[in-house]
């Protein structure tokens, strides 16, 4: 019966582990976000007639950012069963 609990605990702690994984790896889409707005907003210094393309690249960017972080929020429930 103490060899089932302390397999209980186990797989508790992992969960944990998992949280813990996913709040470090949420750090690389926020430097990927203010990467692209950084630079986005230095190319609209420097010319700012293009300024829809340019838009339009960060938008894309920002997304393709924030869909790495989406995708980090559903893994652990796919594969945690």
């Amino acid at each position: 019966m103490s060899a089932t609990l302390e397999l209980a605990a186990l797989q508790g702690d992992i969960k944990a582990l998992g949280s813990i994984g996913y709040g470090l790896a949420a750090i690389g889409p926020g430097i990927g976000v203010g990467i692209v707005f950084g630079k986005g907003t230095e190319a609209l210094a420097r010319q700012p007639e293009a300024a829809g393309l340019i838009r339009a690249n960060q938008i894309l960017g920002f997304a393709f950012c924030e869909a790495l972080a989406l995708i980090g929020i559903v893994m652990p429930f796919v594969y945690g069963s």
